[in-house]
């Protein structure tokens, strides 16, 4: 029997809990909310809250080990995206941008090498942009299609 689709969301810093909720009830699928620290999720069947221990990297390892071909991954994290990606999962960014198998390696670099110029700087470059309407309607795209994709070939 195939395992059933399901949404994996490292929680802890994640813009768009409230869209994949919206988006999975939509579509009645479950959803596993990732963090190190309890967080308030929706009292519904199709959601629920896993709390790992506050060890580095705990949220990941959980998410790494529960994900496979019918899962989608929501997650900022390039390296959480690459394990992902290498358990079958289709992986997306909270911005609604795919990770995929051809993305992830230059996608590993550019991150070490951003972390190299940061190391060097003094003063900081700065954060990421601020997340934009843009961004969460590109997101519920991204994730509306992805499950339609992957109920497609189930």
């Amino acid at each position: 029997m195939p395992k059933a689709i399901q949404i994996l969301v490292d929680a802890d810093a994640c813009p768009v809990k409230d869209e994949i909720y919206r988006v999975a009830w939509r579509h009645e699928v479950a959803v596993k909310v990732v963090s190190n620290s309890r967080l308030r999720v929706p009292e519904h069947v199709l959601i629920e809250r896993v709390v790992v221990s506050d060890g580095f990297d705990a949220a990941d390892d959980w998410i790494a080990e529960a994900a496979n071909a019918q899962s989608i991954v929501v997650t900022a994290d390039i390296l959480l995206a690459d394990r992902a990606l290498k358990a079958g999962a289709s992986v997306l960014g909270p911005n609604g941008k795919p990770f995929t198998l051809a993305s992830i390696g230059p996608a590993i670099a550019t991150r070490a090498i951003m972390a190299d110029l940061r190391s060097g700087m003094s003063d900081g470059m700065g954060g990421p942009p601020p997340f934009s309407k843009a961004d969460r309607s590109q997101f519920l795209q991204a994730l509306d299609s992805a499950l339609v994709r992957l109920k497609r070939q189930a």
